[in-house]
C-alpha cells in the first residue's frame, strides 16, 4: 500500500469522534464562563459540567457525587493512592508487579517517603492473578490495606476478575482500587454492583479528548483532595475545570455506551482476523498474556512476541506508515522488553523474540490488517534472525 498511514496503537490513544470535536468546538464558541463564577456565564458553564457528571454517573449506575473530574487516569490513580495513605489510614498497599507505571511508581514513592508497606500479589506466566496468594496476603496482616489491581492490563490485555478481587479485599476489611483506564468507555460497567471502592478513567482511551478523565470515589470512603486551593469538584480536586474537555469526554462516553454492542462485535472480528493471519504466517509467535483469548482479554488489542529478534521493529513499521507499539505508550520507542513483559516472560523468550502490541478501533479495517501483515513479512524477511 503506497503512502499508507495505518494506526494500530489505539491502546495508547484514540482519535476523537467527529461528534466530540463538534460538541467541543460549539462549546468553545459560546461557553467561556468560569464554572466557579456566580453570574449567568459561570452558571451556564457549571451546568454543562454537572450535566456531564450526571450522564457518566447514570451510565455507571452511581451517584453524581461519586464522579470526580481529573486531567487523566494517571492523576486519578495518584489521587486515590496518595489520599488513601494521607487521609484513610492506609499503611499497606497490595498491588501487582504488572500494573501501569503510574501505579507502580506511585506505590514506590509511598513506600520510600510514607513508610507504606508494599506487597505484590503473585501471577502465573500468563499474567493471571493468584487469588489464593492475594487472600493469604490479606489474611496474615492487620494493617489498614488498599488493594490496587487494574481491571485490564494495558500491554497484554488480560481482564482481571475484579469482582472476586474486590470480594476478597472486602472480606478482610481492605479497600479496593481498580485502574479501569482500558475498560471504562469500552465496556458497560455497573460500578454500583461491583465491590470496587475507587476506579480511574481517561477520555482519550475511548475517542475523547486528551487532558481529561475521572475518578470514581465511592460515597462514604472519606477520601480528600490532593490538589487544594479552590474547592472545585466538591472539594475533591481544586483548579478551574476543563469545561470543554469534560464536555468532550461526556459526549465520547455517551457514544461509546450507545454503540457498544456494534463496536465490540466489529473490533472483535478484526482482532480474530489478525490473530488468524499471524498464526498462519508466523506460527511460532507467542501471544503474551491471554491476548489471543477472546473471552478473557480486551477485544481491542493483541500482544505478540514475534519469533525473531528485531529491536527496531517499531521504528521500521513507522517508516512504512504503520503505527504500532513495542510495549505501552511509555515504552513505544524502546528496543527492549517493557517491565511487564520482563516480568511474565522468560529471559530466553525475551532474548529471541520481538515484542509488539497491536491495538484496534472501529476505524480500522481488514484491508489494513492485510497491509500490516505484508509489511511485517517484508521486515521479517530482511531480519537476520528470521528463519
Amino acid at each position: 500500500m503506497k503512502n499508507q498511514k495505518i494506526y494500530l496503537d489505539n491502546a495508547a490513544t484514540t482519535y476523537m469522534f467527529p461528534e466530540v470535536i463538534d460538541a467541543m468546538a460549539e462549546s468553545m464558541r459560546h461557553n467561556f464562563g468560569n464554572p466557579s463564577s456566580t453570574h449567568f456565564f459561570g452558571r451556564d458553564a457549571k451546568g454543562i459540567i454537572e450535566n456531564v457528571r450526571k450522564k457518566i454517573a447514570s451510565f455507571c449506575n452511581v451517584t453524581s457525587a461519586e464522579i470526580v473530574f481529573t486531567s487523566c487516569g494517571t492523576e486519578s490513580n495518584n489521587l486515590i493512592l496518595r489520599s488513601s495513605v494521607d487521609f484513610l489510614g492506609v499503611d499497606r498497599i497490595i498491588t501487582s508487579p504488572i500494573e501501569h507505571s503510574c501505579v507502580m511508581q506511585t506505590v514506590d514513592c509511598l513506600e520510600q517517603f510514607k513508610n507504606v508497606t508494599i506487597d505484590y500479589v503473585q501471577h502465573n506466566e500468563k499474567g493471571e492473578i493468584d487469588l489464593d496468594h492475594l487472600e493469604s496476603l490479606l489474611k496474615h496482616s492487620d494493617k489498614k490495606t488498599l488493594v490496587s489491581i487494574m481491571h485490564a492490563n494495558n500491554e497484554i490485555g488480560n481482564i482481571n476478575p475484579i469482582k472476586q478481587i474486590g470480594e476478597i479485599a472486602h472480606q478482610y476489611n481492605a479497600l479496593y482500587h481498580s485502574d479501569m483506564v482500558q475498560t471504562l468507555g469500552h465496556y458497560i460497567i455497573d460500578l454500583e454492583n461491583l465491590p470496587v471502592d475507587f476506579a480511574s478513567s481517561s477520555a482519550h482511551k475511548f475517542h475523547g479528548p486528551k487532558g481529561v478523565g475521572f475518578a470514581y470515589i465511592k460515597k462514604g470512603t472519606g477520601l480528600k483532595a490532593q490538589i487544594t486551593g479552590g474547592g472545585q469538584e466538591r472539594n475533591m480536586r481544586s483548579g478551574t475545570e476543563n469545561l470543554h474537555g469534560v464536555l468532550g469526554m461526556g459526549k465520547a462516553f455517551e457514544i461509546s455506551q450507545r454503540d457498544y454492542e456494534k463496536d465490540r462485535a466489529y473490533i472483535t472480528d478484526l482482532k480474530q482476523y489478525a490473530i488468524n493471519k499471524i498464526k498462519e504466517v508466523f506460527p511460532e509467535t507467542i501471544f503474551n498474556g491471554k491476548s489471543d483469548d477472546l473471552e478473557n482479554s480486551l477485544y481491542t488489542l493483541i500482544s505478540l512476541s514475534l519469533p525473531f529478534q528485531n529491536g527496531m521493529m517499531g521504528f521500521e513499521m513507522d517508516l512504512r506508515g504503520i503505527a504500532v507499539s513495542q510495549g505501552s505508550a511509555c515504552q513505544s520507542g524502546a528496543a527492549k522488553a517493557s517491565k511487564v513483559l520482563s516480568t511474565i516472560l522468560s529471559q530466553e523468550t525475551i532474548d529471541h523474540t520481538t515484542p509488539m502490541r497491536v491495538s484496534f478501533s472501529i476505524d480500522n479495517t481488514k484491508e489494513e490488517i492485510d497491509a500490516f501483515m505484508d509489511t511485517l513479512i517484508e521486515i521479517a524477511e530482511k531480519t537476520p534472525s528470521f528463519k
